[in-house]
Formats: C-alpha cells, structure tokens, sequence
C-alpha cells in the first residue's frame, strides 16, 4: 500500500467489522475519504465511525476542505474508481453513490461513467441486491448449522443472532440440519433412520 488514495479499500463485510481499527479508519479519512465513505466500505455505523476516528486522534475537515482536496485529477479519478467498486461488487445505488461522494446523483453517475461503469436499471440493481442477501442468508444459515451441530441450542443461537426462534429453526431447515428431540441438548449423534 505505498501510495496513499483517496478511496478507501473495497467495503468489508459487517460481520467483520471489528477488524476495522481506529488508526486504518484515520489513515483513509487523512487520504480524503469521507465519513459517509468509511461508513460504506467499512459496513460500520456513521456514529462508530466518527468515535473510532476521534479515538485515533484525527482532525476532522469541513466538507469545503474535502472539495478543495479532490480538485486534483488524480483524486477525481481515485473517487470514481471507488464509486465504481461500491457500484459493481456491493449493488450501491446511484443515491448511495452521491451520499458517498458528497455529490448530486449526475455527478456521482459521471464519475462512474469516468470510471469505466455502466449504469445498471433498477430492475437489474433489486436483482443484484436479491442475489446478494440469498448468498448472505445461505451463508448464516450454515454457519448456524455448525454452531447447532457442536451443541447450541435454538434460543441460544437466537439470542445469539437476535433473531426469532422460528426464524433459526428455518434456516436450520434450509440448510439441511438433522434436527435434535427436544429433550436431547447434546451434540447430533449417527444418521438417525426415519421409518
């Protein structure tokens, strides 16, 4: 990472987003990211970002001083290259682009034009995003398969997720677990014949 840009790196998954430090944060913001940026790439929350920031010691801009700083070309071209990115590989909309650039919804679609993007239609970004939380769901449903088949018990695991019991018991479902007897707390045993 020699040079330094003012995109932040692609947005990390939420559930990772412990690993987002206060010093990475600050490091992107003194590059010329925005809040709203870091909020997007990192998956954390406005307010967590602005407190990590502060943790690390950073001197906050005015959003007239992020301007003057992107005036330089190749700024121009590092934010539309991040657009572009939040665009393609996390189904962003062009409303979400123009919150994450600080610009209107033209100007954050002229970026990704710059960019090499193509502009998808609402149609295509709902099935993207679809697509997206069918892979997430998929995802969090075998990983609760695991969990229950090393011994968690339904409520824990909803507690666990904050969700309902009936919505674990589902993605149990989807996900194929072989489900314990109620009164049996233990790990899942051998194949268990159905007759």
């Amino acid at each position: 990472m020699g040079v330094r840009s003012v995109n932040p790196p692609p947005p990390t998954p939420a559930s990772h987003s412990e690993e987002v430090t206060a010093q990475a944060l600050r490091e992107q913001y003194e590059s010329g990211a925005t809040v709203d940026e870091l909020v997007a790439s990192s998956g954390l929350s406005y307010g967590t970002v602005l407190n990590r920031l502060h943790d690390a010691g950073t001197v906050m801009r005015t959003s007239w001083q992020t301007r003057r700083m992107r005036q330089d070309p190749q700024a121009r071209k590092r934010l539309a290259a991040h657009l572009r990115t939040l665009y393609e590989q996390h189904g962003a909309t062009l409303t979400e682009l123009s919150a994450a650039a600080g610009e209107t919804r033209r100007g954050a679609r002229r970026l990704l034009i710059e960019a090499g993007g193509t502009v998808r239609t609402t149609q295509q970004t709902l099935r993207m995003r679809a697509a997206a939380r069918a892979a997430e769901r998929r995802k969090l449903a075998v990983s609760l398969r695991a969990r229950y088949e090393a011994g968690a018990t339904v409520p824990d695991l909803a507690k666990e997720h904050s969700y309902s019991v009936a919505t674990v018991y589902r993605l149990l479902h989807q996900a194929g677990t072989r489900m314990r007897s109620q009164h049996n707390h233990g790990p899942a045993r051998g194949p268990r014949h159905l007759s």
